[in-house]
């Protein structure tokens, strides 16, 4: 699997970002969360993620764009984790939700830690 983040796997659209809040759920591994949402796609299963860091937790833009590098990132090396176990069309959302600055390397297996988490639970919510 390519290492990449390319422009298609972006989640832009306003729907999708409105239905992750109104019909998502949601895993989290501190101080990390990640909100999803199945979509009925064609034939082909694609992920679509976003990042987001609050100006609650980090006033200036310089600092946020920081850790949303940084998320997009560790999204970027560990996306095999998700990418080979999924059958379905998702939208994803990366929140990174302390004012903690922690390290890239804390934060890298933060990420494996959820990303594991979360395919333990869709893998949950495929049985049932």
């Amino acid at each position: 699997m390519d290492c990449t983040y390319p422009k298609k796997e972006h989640l832009k659209s306003k729907t999708a970002i409105g239905l992750l809040f109104t019909e998502g759920k949601s895993v989290s591994k501190f101080p990390l969360r990640l909100v999803y949402h199945t979509q009925s796609s064609s034939e082909k299963p694609e992920i679509k993620v976003g990042v987001s860091v609050s100006k609650r937790y980090f006033k200036k833009a310089v600092d946020r764009n920081y850790f949303k590098r940084v998320l997009r990132e560790t999204y970027r090396l560990n996306k095999h984790l998700i990418h080979d176990n999924c059958a379905q069309s998702l939208s994803i959302m990366l929140f990174y939700q302390t004012k903690d600055r922690l390290t890239f390397e804390e934060i890298n297996t933060k990420t494996i830690q959820l990303f594991e988490k979360f395919r333990l639970q869709i893998e949950n919510d495929t049985v049932k």
